[in-house]
């Protein structure tokens, strides 16, 4: 009878040192978690020196705190301009609100193998989607995605566009040039 219990006991030990172990390996990994979300102001100060956990801790806690400050700020500031009582209201609210685009305008950008083009333009625009996506894909890429939005009298439309031909590539200023013609 008394083995029993001596095995029982040790069992537990077992358990208890595994679950102790498994919850310092959590709480390592959430504490590094914490640490790598840091600002890289905040980030790079540790650089300098290395810092235990409960300083890691601190930092985080003090960024925090600089972060609800600077929520608040950034709301009351909101409400300010809101209700036209701050001093830059006047200056913005009239002019952002309604502006429109005449002229439509065109950007191509080329990260590696991705094309991306966006179009802004006014609502009485000269041209279709179709007739843009089919100038993409003459040029040797093929539409991934295709998106627009509405604001005001504008419209944003943002093209995503994967080259067919890796090795070949594609030459963005010639699909910029074929794009701003169309749209002129």
């Amino acid at each position: 009878m008394g083995s029993s219990y001596v095995i029982s006991t040790s069992a537990e030990k077992l358990d208890r040192k595994t679950l102790e172990k498994n919850r310092r390996i959590k709480m390592k990994l959430l504490c590094s978690k914490l640490f790598s979300l840091l600002s890289p102001p905040h980030h790079h100060q540790s650089t300098k020196k290395v810092l235990t956990q409960q300083d890691q801790v601190d930092q985080a806690i003090t960024y925090i705190e600089e972060l609800k400050e600077r929520v608040e700020v950034l709301k009351r500031r909101k409400e300010e301009l809101e209700q036209g009582t701050g001093d830059q209201s006047k200056k913005f609210m009239p002019t952002t609100a309604y502006i429109s685009i005449k002229t439509p305008m065109v950007e191509v950008r080329e990260l590696d193998s991705i094309l991306e083009v966006i179009l802004t333009c006014g609502l009485q625009k000269n041209f279709t989607v179709q007739e843009v996506i089919k100038i993409i894909e003459q040029e040797g890429a093929q539409v991934v995605t295709a998106d627009y939005s509405t604001i005001g009298d504008t419209i944003y439309y943002t093209i995503h566009a994967q080259v067919k031909i890796t090795r070949l590539g594609i030459d963005a200023s010639s699909v910029h040039l074929r794009l701003q013609m169309l749209v002129s």
